[in-house]
This record gives C-alpha cells, sequence and structure tokens, in this order.
C-alpha cells in the first residue's frame, strides 16, 4: 500500500502531473523522498527504524518543503515497478531499505543517472547516483553485551540472530566481545533464522537457547520480536534490544532492560545535504555513536532493578570510547569465532 506524508512547511498538496521518465521534479521546490520496505512501518525493528528516521529529519529540517511517501511489503521482485512510478513522479532520493535490494537498485540507477538512490546495509562505494550506509552496530552489540554478561545469573546468554552478514553479523560479533570484557568465562550461545522477518522460527530459536539456560537473550533486525515474545514466556530470562521500539512493546517493558537504536535521522539529513549540494551518490555513510548515529536507553521501569551504579558506568565509559576514537575501538570484530564460543 503505498502511504504519502507531507511535511515541513506544508499542510496540504494538492494532486499534480509529475514530470515523466526521467527524474525531472515538479515545477515547485519541493525536495521528495519515497521509501521502499519489506516489512511495515510500525514493526518495531527494522523497516519502523527507518521511517521514524526520515520523519524524525524532516522535523529537524524545518525550512525545507519535504514530502514523503513509502511503500510497504515490497519483496525484491515487486519493487522495481513501485521505484520506477517514483522516479516517473519527480522523487528526488529513493531509499530502498535493505541489502536484498542492491541489485534492483543498482538495475534502476543506470537507467536513471539523475535521480538519487540509497540502499542499505552495506560498506559498498556504489555508483555515482546510489548511497549506501552502513551502521556499525558492533558498537550497539558490545553495548548490550556487557549489559547480557554483566546481569547473567547462570552466565549462560542467548543471541538470535537474522543472517550472518551486514549489519547483523557486526552486531552479533559485537555483542560476543561485550560479554567477554566483562565475563570472559559465560556461555555464548548463536543461532541465526536465516531470515529478516520470520517471528516464528525466532521464537523457536529463543525457545531452543532458553531450555539450555540462557538467561538473557538478545537479537537484531525485525524477526528479533518473536524471540523477545518467547524471552517474555520465561519467568526468569531477560532481554536486551536493538531498538528502542521494543521498549514500548508489553514484552519489552517486562523484560527488556535496554536497547539501542538506529537514528537513520543523521543518514536522511546527510542525504538531503548532499543531494542539494549537487552530489547525487558515490558514497557510504556510516553510522555510529560518534555522528549520532546511534541512540541507547534504558527501561525505566527495570533500571533501579537490573542496572547497578558501577554497570551503568561500564556502559557510559564503552559509549565515551566509541564517540571519541570510532574508527579504532572495535577494530577486531570480525575476528570474533563463533567456533570457539
Amino acid at each position: 500500500m503505498k502511504k504519502l506524508l507531507v511535511l515541513a512547511l506544508v499542510l496540504i498538496l494538492p494532486f499534480m502531473a509529475f514530470a515523466q521518465g526521467g527524474g525531472e521534479t515538479a515545477d515547485d521546490d519541493t525536495f521528495r523522498i519515497a521509501l521502499i520496505i519489506e516489512n511495515t512501518i510500525d514493526d518495531k525493528g527494522w523497516c519502523q527504524s527507518m521511517h521514524d528516521g526520515i520523519t524524525q529529519a524532516i522535523a529537524e529540517m524545518p525550512d525545507m518543503k519535504i514530502e514523503y511517501s513509502y511503500n510497504e511489503k515490497m519483496l525484491p521482485v515487486d519493487a522495481g515497478s513501485i521505484a520506477r512510478q517514483y522516479v516517473a513522479e519527480g522523487y528526488d532520493l529513493i531509499i530502498a531499505h535493505g541489502a536484498q535490494y542492491k541489485n534492483l537498485i543498482l538495475e534502476i540507477a543506470e537507467e536513471y543517472p539523475d535521480v538519487s538512490f540509497a540502499f542499505g546495509t552495506s560498506s559498498e562505494i556504489g555508483p555515482a547516483n546510489v548511497f549506501t550506509y552502513m551502521p556499525e552496530s558492533e558498537e550497539t552489540g558490545y553495548i548490550n553485551g556487557i549489559i547480557a554478561g554483566t546481569v547473567t545469573r547462570d552466565d549462560i546468554v542467548g543471541l538470535v540472530g537474522p543472517v550472518d552478514s551486514g549489519d547483523a553479523a557486526r552486531y552479533n560479533r559485537g555483542y560476543v566481545l561485550g560479554v567477554q570484557s566483562v565475563n570472559p568465562d559465560a556461555k555464548i550461545l548463536v543461532a541465526h533464522t536465516g531470515s529478516f522477518s520470520d517471528y516464528v522460527k525466532s521464537s523457536e530459536v529463543a525457545t531452543s537457547q532458553l531450555g539450555n539456560g540462557a538467561d538473557v537473550l538478545t537479537g537484531s533486525s525485525q524477526q528479533a520480536i518473536g524471540a523477545l515474545r518467547a524471552t517474555a514466556e520465561s519467568p526468569t530470562a531477560m532481554w536486551v534490544g536493538q531498538d528502542l521500539a521494543q521498549l514500548t512493546t508489553a514484552e519489552g517493558q517486562a523484560k527488556c532492560i535496554a536497547a539501542s537504536a538506529y537514528n537513520y535521522a543523521a543518514v536522511v539529513k546527510e542525504l538531503v545535504a548532499k543531494i542539494t549540494a549537487g552530489t547525487l551518490g558515490g558514497e557510504c555513510i556510516p553510522m555510529n555513536f560518534a555522528n549520532g548515529g546511534f541512540v541507547f536507553d534504558y527501561n525505566p521501569a527495570l533500571k533501579a532493578e537490573w542496572v547497578t551504579p558501577e554497570l551503568e558506568a561500564e556502559v557510559q565509559t564503552a559509549i565515551d570510547s566509541f564517540i571519541a576514537d570510532p574508527d579504532g575501538t572495535l577494530a577486531n570484530w570480525a575476528d570474533v569465532d563463533y567456533s570457539t564460543l
């Protein structure tokens, strides 16, 4: 379903005829952003974080007239026609949020060199009209690992990942390093569902890890909601989250000690600034604590019980180190070998 939001200095814009077939914007000064996602804007995970980032970025650029449209539940095989429709309607920036859209975006970008496209997560440098973005999520994984490794009672923690690639791989390995930094004797159970959105499989994997003694779990992408729900059914197990939206769910309020999240507003604002200045792509935009690409918070209902002053200080020290040296603090994240855990 195609949705349309018109924000920032525009209350209502009538429908108008957009230029066809070449990315020429309509005859006004509106900057148009389109988002294509495989899940929904309220999935409490991957897709919602980008949607929320776009709306936040628009709110933080009040001097610009920005029109925002999105399409949900778009598999790559179906997204091509939608992307071309956005081109025909004069959109300035088309974001396909997921590495699964890479080939589609590269193909369409070649057809329309005057339109800017973006996809992620990826650290690749694309063509002159394609941006990529890469969360350096070993940082958020490390923070959650510190918490999990500290609060575990039985020295067994679990990790339910989607796939072992991209930012998910970075998060998982950062989590392992964080656990080991405070509890080198802890056993870390790692498994992947093979899907970014399979809630059922995620729940099954989490249930297995809980059955094997894990008392603190984590997971990334929208599939992690299934693992969080399984954790909520345990009388003793807790959760550390990779999206702040998890703190607001019923399960998260009861079980999620703390959560990190991607702040895509930082990426979107940089994309808009570069495009309006004439750079249409050819760059990868990193996300980390240093550039505001990550945010972190505790669950106010659980903090007093689970987060000691010493643990809070440990977490803050790690965040400060990431801000001071974003390129070097966890340079060894890729060396983590699950077979040795």
